[in-house]
């Protein structure tokens, strides 16, 4: 026997016996069963969503997107709705401002003084000498910077629920805008795009 097997043998034993990656956990049942009556809609309502007139126009970019996305029809009669999607939605465009200040300061003294103390004697004359040096030597620097960046960050809280007032699906979505949509847009196109998903798995699931 090679090296190699040798080695692969000492550390995992006979190739029956090495384990194999666990699969994923199946979700909660009763995630489960929320995901299946998503198959069972046919007809969504949405409902106004809270949050002042932005809330208003999150409410169309997302009647649009699920519209779009053929996954029920969007009626407008509540009472013919298998769901209602209801929730909450802003859309804010606020100032952000930043402020910054660095500085640097150096300082140092040298002092010189001179004096002198002259004086009689008898028999001759006394003198005293002094000296003191003095220097002084200063450095300042400061700088600081203030700016103001405008934002614009939209969100939405939305969730289906059914007749009997069951929650089936929810979800939180918030975008600071993308590439080529503004936030609120992108936002419903997330919303749409979960939903799509999440249906996609539950046509997945064991029946």
């Amino acid at each position: 026997m090679t090296a190699l097997p040798l080695l692969a043998a000492l550390l995992f034993g006979p190739a029956d016996s090495i384990p194999t990656p666990a699969p994923p956990a199946p979700p909660p049942a009763v995630e489960t069963d929320s995901l299946r009556q998503l198959l069972t809609l046919r007809r969504v309502y949405v409902d106004r969503f809270s949050g002042g007139e932005t809330a208003a126009q999150m409410r169309d970019m997302i009647i649009n997107g699920l519209q779009g996305s053929k996954l029920f029809v969007i009626t407008e009669n509540q009472e013919k709705a298998d769901a209602i999607l209801r929730g909450s939605a802003e859309d804010l465009v606020f100032n952000e401002t930043h402020s910054s200040s660095d500085s640097l300061n150096v300082h140092s003294n040298l002092g010189t003084r001179h004096s002198s103390d002259a004086g009689s004697l008898r028999g001759g004359s006394r003198v005293a000498n002094s000296t003191d040096q003095t220097m002084g030597l200063g450095a300042g620097e400061s700088e600081s910077s203030h700016s103001v960046e405008r934002r614009h960050e939209a969100n939405a809280a939305v969730r289906l629920v059914t007749k009997d007032g069951d929650v089936i699906w929810s979800t939180t979505q918030e975008s600071m805008g993308g590439k080529f949509r503004g936030a609120s847009s992108d936002v419903a196109d997330k919303i749409t795009k979960r939903l799509t998903e999440d249906y996609e798995q539950a046509r997945k699931l064991p029946h």
